[in-house]
């Protein structure tokens, strides 16, 4: 078979898609099945028995031999709960049996999950429930059920319901939207996302060696090597064989399970990579990007790998994010982000294109409270990702179109005359007219908006719930105001004009990097959230409690159980790589530098009584170097570790979170410092970890 016809027959091959539901599931059922969804109604349990039985006979012939409801607690990961097909029927035999209540309903033990408050850990049921819009998978020899996950009183304990929640809340506020300009055939409006993800590939032997890898996902110190990433030699360069031999496994395994991995290369930083896939819905693509980060590290675990997905795994190189392309399309084919060739095309262009502007300046906060993270800390602003600053690139065409119509100015094209919104023709705007700003937070890239600020561990839900949220938001706004409106046209302009001049101050086509941009954003009034102890607290704000709770896609009890979650996760994170640190420092490090101290002076005493009168100026500066340096490590890591010790007793959620940022994190980067300068004057045979010239260069 050609790869022509095999790949096409590989993909989706372990996905239980409409293709297998024909072959496997009535045809009354499969109808049912799509009025459910076109509906938003449940199941009714004849049809889900039926769809129950074609699942299982069709796991069954692929090797299945038990079913999981796959969801997606507040951990950040996916979890699993398997139960066999097996069913005793008498007699001592069993029978393969999988009900429609068994595939609408499980019941998980929900104690040891996250639920910040939502309930006693000693409250242990919860449910998940079907999630009939993501199609079920084979993986490991299960029927993987993707499902949403509540609490026994019904609140979101998962990721997944929010986003749900947030996709009908911007279809259902689009819709009414493109009611006023005409549109009466569009049913549904989706979220499409995009996720890439970067990620690192290390040698598994050597990530064996190193404790503060297999903790904590990232290297807590490590000397720069001579060479990094400055001669740019490693992006997009010829993909190494034993890298290009991962990849191939790592898109064939992908490729099984519906997600369409598409582009693959080599990322900035040395043993730095990507992959991206196309496009689908926001809980698809969410649930896809799920699986990637799983399969990710199995695949690098068959060649000896090991897939590290942290923000910041070292120092000095790039780190990894994960690039969130955002837009919204119509059940008829059309892109709302899409610039149009009439004047209400054009018209609809500029108000979708006005509600984002105005949603992210309003929600700036609550933005970037989405991507805070222990991780992404040391990646925003690095030189290599986005500054903290929330800030949106549109390109100097939009620019432009933007200025002329806040500013009542004529805009130079070849008729230079003032732009009136549904009456004027813009400009034809071609996708991506202008160079890409790789240092915006928030960049439109021709029919999309790419918010780059996630990190590559986290899950993409949170982000693309609060951009749909935001979103749905500004188009109630505009609804609300046009939907009475006796003047459509000079209303429309108006309104979208107000939104512009008012929310301009987001829109920044300049250096990200640039250290002048920081007071430029403080003087336009726009927020900084360097850290995560400062973003955190702002999801709490009263405007985004509001806003969520209005649009319906969190309770306040949901909103301030996640905030507790998020602060207690980071908190969690900085405690244990202090803790890993201490334990490196003082079983390795310490140990490490004094012997070879002890060998240089050793050898000074031998070079001496053999040969009186001889100098010893390398091993002699180097000993006193290297005591001194032990010495300030030894006070150091002794700070650390009183710090991890005494952590404030009764002190609250944010007491903690600024504990952790302000004291632990603090000194654990002052042993850091002192560490790396040791690494660079002990000698390689005494130094007991492997370097980043080795993990970096080793693949």
């Amino acid at each position: 078979m050609s790869e022509q016809e095999r790949i096409p027959t590989l993909f989706g091959s372990l996905v239980f898609n409409e293709d297998a539901m024909a072959k496997y599931v009535s045809c009354e059922a499969v109808v049912a099945w799509k009025q459910c969804l076109k509906d938003g109604a449940p199941l009714q349990l004849e049809t889900a028995n039926d769809i129950a039985d074609g699942m299982k006979a069709w796991a069954l012939e692929h090797g299945a031999t038990h079913y999981t409801h796959w969801f997606q607690p507040m951990t950040g990961f996916t979890a699993e709960k398997h139960d066999s097909f097996v069913s005793p029927v008498g007699g001592g035999k069993v029978i393969m049996d999988f009900s429609g209540k068994e595939l609408v309903r499980g019941e998980p033990d929900a104690s040891s999950f996250p639920s910040g408050g939502l309930r006693a850990t000693f409250e242990a049921r919860g449910y998940t429930a079907w999630d009939p819009t993501s199609f079920a998978f084979i993986k490991d020899g299960s029927l993987c059920i993707p499902t949403v996950f509540c609490s026994y009183s019904g609140e979101a304990l998962d990721k997944k319901t929010p986003l749900l929640r947030s996709m009908d809340a911007v279809s259902k506020q689009a819709i009414r939207v493109l009611r006023l300009f005409g549109d009466t055939q569009t049913a549904k409006v989706t979220a499409n996302v995009g996720p890439e993800q970067e990620y690192f590939l290390v040698d598994k032997a050597l990530y064996n060696r190193r404790e503060d890898l297999r903790l904590c996902g990232r290297t807590l110190f490590g000397a720069k090597p001579p060479k990094g990433q400055e001669l740019d030699d490693h992006y997009f360069g010829a993909i190494k064989p034993r890298v290009a031999a991962y990849m191939k496994d790592l898109d064939e395994e992908l490729w099984k399970l519906g997600v369409c991995s598409k582009t693959k290369h080599n990322e900035v930083a040395p043993a730095q990579h990507e992959m991206a896939p196309i496009y689908a819905d926001a809980n698809t693509a969410c649930d896809h990007n799920q699986l990637t980060m799983e399969i990710m590290k199995k695949v690098a675990d068959r060649h000896g790998l090991v897939c590290l997905l942290h923000e910041k795994p070292f120092a000095g190189v790039n780190g990894s994010g994960k690039h969130d392309n955002w837009s919204l399309g119509t059940d008829t084919g059309k892109n709302l982000f899409a610039p149009g060739k009439t004047p209400s095309q054009n018209a609809q262009f500029l108000l979708f294109l006005a509600a984002f502007i105005k949603g992210v300046d309003e929600y700036q906060e609550l933005l970037r409270s989405t991507v805070a993270s222990a991780g992404n800390d040391h990646r925003l602003g690095a030189q290599e990702a986005p500054p903290a600053i929330i800030s949106i690139f549109v390109g100097k065409e939009l620019h432009d179109i933007i200025d002329s119509i806040t500013e009542g100015t004529d805009y130079v094209d070849v008729n230079k005359r003032s732009l009136q919104i549904g009456v004027d023709v813009l400009p034809h705007i071609p996708q991506d007219t202008t160079d890409r700003n790789r240092t915006s937070p928030l960049a439109f890239t021709g029919n999309k908006f790419e918010f780059r600020m996630p990190g590559s561990s986290m899950s993409v839900s949170g982000p693309n719930v609060v951009l749909n949220t935001i979103m749905a938001e500004e188009l109630r706004w505009f609804a609300d105001q046009l939907e009475g409106s006796h003047d459509f046209q000079g209303d429309l302009h108006n309104l979208i004009r107000q939104a512009l001049t008012e929310h301009k101050r987001i829109i920044f086509d300049g250096n990200g990097y640039d250290a002048s941009w920081v007071a430029e954003a403080e003087a336009r009034g726009l927020k900084n959230l360097t850290h995560s102890a400062l973003a955190l607290p702002a999801f709490l704000l009263p405007k985004n409690i509001e806003l969520l709770t209005r649009h319906g896609v969190f309770t306040e009890n949901e909103m301030r159980a996640r905030n507790e979650i998020h602060m207690e996760s980071y908190c969690k994170v900085i405690h244990i790589e202090a803790q890993t640190l201490v334990d490196m420092v003082q079983h390795q490090i310490l140990n490490a530098a004094s012997q070879y101290a002890a060998s240089l002076c050793s050898t000074i005493l031998t070079k001496r009584q053999a040969l009186p009168g001889v100098t010893c100026r390398v091993e002699e500066a180097l000993a006193e170097s290297i005591s001194h340096l032990n010495n300030d490590l030894l006070e150091s890591y002794t700070e650390l570790k009183t710090a991890v010790n005494t952590v404030p007793a009764n002190a609250s959620g944010l007491e903690l979170l600024h504990y952790y940022h302000d004291v632990v994190f603090t000194k654990m980067n002052q042993v850091r410092a002192i560490i790396d300068h040791l690494e660079t004057l002990v000698a390689s045979d005494y130094w007991p970890f492997p370097t980043y010239y080795d993990l970096l260069f080793s693949v």
